[in-house]
């Protein structure tokens, strides 16, 4: 997609590739120089990440809860 460079060397992100790849004002970027190319990477917070970031993991409601009330334990006996 071609994109013409303004004033202080602003580029404006056409909106189909800033909705495709969830960049909004202030969403904070990378850049990089690549030989003759500037690579833009989106840098997302962790919410961000944790709605639409790839899934590494699974875990099961009931195994959550277990480990919730594991930790709580320790905590308590540990205050004691």
């Amino acid at each position: 997609m071609l994109v013409r460079v303004g004033k202080r060397r602003t580029l404006v992100i056409p909106k189909k590739i800033a909705q495709k790849l969830g960049i909004n004002e202030n969403t904070l970027m990378n850049l990089d120089v690549e030989g003759d190319k500037i690579v833009m990477t989106p840098l997302m917070d962790a919410v961000w990440l944790s709605i639409h970031g790839e899934k590494f993991g699974r875990i099961t409601l009931k195994e959550l809860e277990e480990e919730s009330v594991a930790e709580q334990k320790k905590r308590i006996e540990g205050s004691r």
